[in-house]
Parts: structure tokens; sequence; C-alpha cells
């Protein structure tokens, strides 16, 4: 007796590829665009995290920023000088504690009449700072820290004794401005010196495949320089905070507050990939007072 074998005719295996076809192109037409909204709300959120990441970097150095320190030579760009503590400095001898003593025992008052070698701080510091490290006293004049006018190296940190401060900070000789009496310094720590946030190659508009085709860079550690900048400094050398920047917008207000010293710095940076854009938008007074 024979036995039958079973298989799939021709037609049954067109069938199946006519099946399949259909339900890979239905899955094409109802799936594709969950999962291209997947992709674009993922970069979306890849901009956002890295735009707020550069904002919050740019406003705490706008926050700890020397009074008046903020100089903007166009609106994709912005320099300023951070500081990493301040405190109040002894503004006349201690004539309770010095009776009696001599050298490094006695007070070290800080007085703008005359000029300065030491003097002793007051209050707590949230950082110490270290030799080659900067102090600046008053900063009236917008010009005054870049010139060093108003600025002292420090040569040393010590401890005096404890009714005479917390600190004792030795300086190269130096006569501070006497335009404010506040009794208040900062410390500009010697690893960054003066700082320029720069928004180098975004000029509003993306590259073929969609992205942003500037950076936005922060330099740090060149110095001091006197002379207002007129333009945006070259960005080599410089850390990048955000790439695919489409646009950047720095617009600074000095009087915008109860002082001059509080003054408003508006930062709008633009990110696009693929053809997402994402731009945020924050705005940050500076904390330190002369």
């Amino acid at each position: 007796m024979m036995s039958r074998r079973h298989g799939f005719t021709l037609i049954e295996l067109v069938l199946v590829i006519v099946i399949g076809a259909i339900v890979a192109a239905s899955l094409a037409v109802f799936f594709r665009p969950a999962f291209d909204s997947w992709l674009a709300v993922r970069v979306r959120s890849d901009l956002g995290d890295q735009a707020a990441t550069a904002l919050r970097a740019m406003q705490r150095d706008v926050r700890l920023a020397v009074p008046n320190s903020i100089r903007t030579p166009g609106a994709s760009c912005f320099e300023l000088v951070p500081t990493s503590a301040g405190g109040r400095f002894r503004k006349a001898a201690d004539t309770a504690n010095d009776a009696g003593c001599s050298g490094a025992g006695c007070s070290a008052p800080l007085d703008v009449t005359t000029s300065t070698t030491q003097f002793d701080v007051l209050s707590p510091l949230a950082t110490v700072p270290s030799a080659g490290d900067y102090v600046v006293v008053d900063n009236q004049n917008a010009g005054d820290v870049y010139a060093l006018n108003n600025v002292a190296t420090i040569a040393s940190v010590s401890t005096p004794a404890a009714a005479l401060g917390r600190h004792r900070i030795t300086i190269a000789s130096k006569q501070f401005p006497s335009g404010y009496d506040g009794g208040r310094f900062v410390v500009v720590p010697a690893s960054q010196q003066a700082v320029f946030y720069v928004c180098s190659g975004a000029d509003g508009s993306v590259d073929a495949s969609g992205n942003g085709k500037g950076t936005l860079v922060r330099l740090s550690a060149y110095g001091f320089n006197a002379a207002y900048p007129t333009t945006c400094p070259a960005t080599a050398g410089g850390a990048t905070l955000a790439t695919n920047v489409k646009s950047c917008r720095f617009v600074y207000d000095p009087n915008q507050g109860a002082t001059q010293q509080s003054g408003f710095v508006s930062m709008q940076v633009e990110l696009a990939r693929n053809n997402e854009t994402v731009s945020l938008l924050l705005g940050t007074h500076v904390a330190n007072v002369p």
C-alpha cells in the first residue's frame, strides 16, 4: 500500500509570500511613524539635556562672577571673572587683642589708604585659596579687575590666633581702591582667571543632515586683558560645552536689579540634530556684591 506524502503546493507558497508581504507592509505603515516619533523624542531629550547642562555651567559662573566683570563684545559671546570664594577682611586693628603683642601675634587689617601685604579674614571661606590665586577688593569700575587695578596675588595663607580671624592672607604689596568700604573681598583661582563663553560657527542654520553647525566653548586661563574685547575670540584650546549648536544669544543688562552689581544675563541656546531642534532660555543675576 502506497503512502501519500504531504507538503506545500506552489500556490500555497505564493499565498504565504503574498500574505507575509502584506503583513510587513502593514507593520511598516503603522509602526514606522511610531518608531520615528520615538527616535525624535530621544534626540530632543538628548539635545535638551546637553543645552541644560551648558546653561547651568554658565549660570554658575555668572552667579559667582566678580561684580561688574561681565563684558559682551557681541550676542554670541561674553566674558567674566568667576570666583571660588569670598568673605570679609579686617578693616581696623583689634585694639582689645593687640595690647602687648608684636609681629605675627597682632591683628592684620586691610587699610585701603596704604599698601597692604597681609590681612585677616573674619568669615569662613567656602574654598581656602592657594598661593598664586588672586584677591580682588572692590570692582565698581568694570575694567578694574581686568587691568589688575584692584587685584593682588596671594603669596601664602596661614591661620592666625583664633581671636584674630579664620585665616591670614599674605599678598604682594598692594593699595586697593577706596571707593567701597564694605570690607568684602573675593578670590579668583589662578587655574582659570578670566573666562570667555563663545558660541562659534552657529549662524542660525543647519547642515545637509539637519545638524546645527556651531559649538559652545568655554575658554579659561588666558589671563586678564585690560582692553575691552571688540570681537569674540577664537575657540582653540577651549572646553566644549555643547555641539550641534544652531544659534546662541547672550544679553547682559548691568542695571537689572537693586544695584548695578546684580547685573542680569539672559542666555539662550538652540541646538539641532537630524532636523530636530531644542531651544532653552535661562536668565541669572550676579550674586556677588563688592
